[in-house]
């Protein structure tokens, strides 16, 4: 089979076969002949940080001289980004050598009258099997939707769970406050496995604690007393931390977000905990200051931001991140029919953040309308609200406009891939 004709298999998966248990996701495993016993798994859920957390600690990892695979999602323009070994995407050839060896598994679990695994459990199960070919040391695992219930957590003796902040997001599925969804997310602590979270609110923290206690897990906490930003210079934002293990060192991130620090001084305890006194700091620093993440206030071209931010609490950092120099800023926001997008709106908008808001319609049957996010968008400001139904239209017109302003695009992840494979087609 071709790479073409792998990838258009998996996306079609939605369309035959729907949600499985974790213990099918267990069996699934076993027929591909328990991959995941090969190597330490760190497994990352959360509402927002996620990825970030996930990419740190690969990098990290790999500062150490380990070999590491990297499991996350979604994808933005490649389904490849998905699996990286060592810090390199799978290659196609790759890609459909792991994917034969999954189909085959299926057709023989379907034989036995066993389902056909979804979408994400599929993908999961090729990263597996790529990581145990690879002698990967370390696999760094990031949750799809929730943590309880998700196929990743078919995994059951991870070497770390780590739960970044917690906010209401998917809430029509993990819950309408914050300890239901810290709930899910806390899904994933197993007996005794050790448990690093991010400080989020006192009725989230106080269910990941209690969760963790039940399984005799160590916890602990990462606070916003564990660090604290010295600036932002040269498109780096510069932290210390608090703990004498890591010395009067400034820390560096290759990214502008002020709700970084937290996730690396997260990813960096967790390191700290796994290699303790042989642990090399100094590389770990390394590796932050060069590492850069796509799609989190990722600079795509000259002043152009792309950022995932696609929930209330994600937009309240990115304001937080966001200058206000006199420079000015531009808006360009899209995001998908189930998302809270008003709520989003208002904050943009009464943050002041921006001077000029363009509303688009992302090419997918879940995005929301142009028009009805720009007229959002005028109920909360007097500010210039333009509608450009398709996103290649928007990002030419703000391209356009940008007159020496930063342009910022966000709402939703499948905006930020758009927009990145447009750039790379050159618009």
């Amino acid at each position: 089979m071709t790479y073409k004709e792998a990838v258009k298999y998996i996306l079609e998966i939605p369309r035959f076969t729907k949600k499985n248990d974790r213990e099918h996701t267990r069996t699934f495993l076993a027929y591909l002949k328990e991959p995941q016993e090969h190597m330490k798994v760190l497994h990352v859920a959360g509402t927002n940080g996620k990825g970030s957390v996930c990419a740190y600690l690969d990098g990290m990892l790999r500062s150490e001289g380990k070999r590491t695979g990297l499991f996350t999602s979604p994808h933005l323009v490649k389904i490849n980004e998905r699996i990286v070994v060592n810090g390199e995407e799978i290659s196609d050839e790759d890609f459909c050598a792991v994917f034969e060896k999954t189909l085959n598994a299926v057709q023989r679990m379907e034989k036995e009258g066993l389902a056909h695994p979804t979408f994400f459990e599929f993908l999961l199960g090729m990263a597996m099997c790529a990581f145990a070919e690879a002698g990967v040391e370390y696999a760094v695992l990031e949750t799809g939707l929730g943590g309880r219930l998700d196929a990743t957590s078919a995994v059951e003796h991870p070497a770390v769970c780590v739960i970044t902040s917690i906010g209401l997001d998917h809430t029509e599925y993990l819950g309408n406050t914050l300890e239901e969804i810290a709930g899910e997310k806390a899904g994933i602590i197993r007996q005794g496995a050790p448990v690093f979270y991010a400080q989020t609110a006192e009725e989230s923290d106080r269910v990941i604690e209690q969760n963790a206690r039940e399984r005799g897990s160590f916890c602990k906490k990462i606070g916003k007393d564990a660090y604290e930003i010295l600036g932002i210079e040269d498109k780096h934002i510069a932290f210390s931390c608090s703990s004498a293990y890591y010395g009067n060192t400034t820390w560096k991130l290759n990214n502008t977000g002020v709700y970084q620090p937290q996730n690396a001084v997260l990813a960096m305890e967790v390191m700290r905990y796994l290699f303790g006194e042989n642990g090399h700091p100094e590389r770990w620093r390394a590796a932050l200051e060069d590492l850069k993440w796509a799609g989190r206030m990722e600079e795509v071209l000259p002043d152009v931001y792309i950022d995932g931010a696609h929930n209330i609490s994600a937009v309240e950092a990115f304001i937080q991140s966001v200058p206000r120099d006199g420079t000015g800023n531009i808006i360009l926001f899209s995001a998908v029919q189930d998302k809270d997008y008003e709520k989003m709106a208002e904050r943009l908008c009464r943050s002041g953040a921006a001077e000029l808001y363009v509303a688009t319609h992302i090419d997918d049957s879940r995005g929301a309308d142009a028009q009805r996010l720009a007229d959002i968008f005028r109920k909360y400001t007097e500010r210039p609200v333009i509608v450009r139904e398709s996103v290649k239209e928007a990002l030419r017109y703000v391209l356009g406009v940008q007159n020496g302003r930063r342009i910022y695009c966000l709402g939703s992840l499948y905006l930020t891939g758009m927009i990145k494979g447009l750039i790379q087609e050159e618009i």
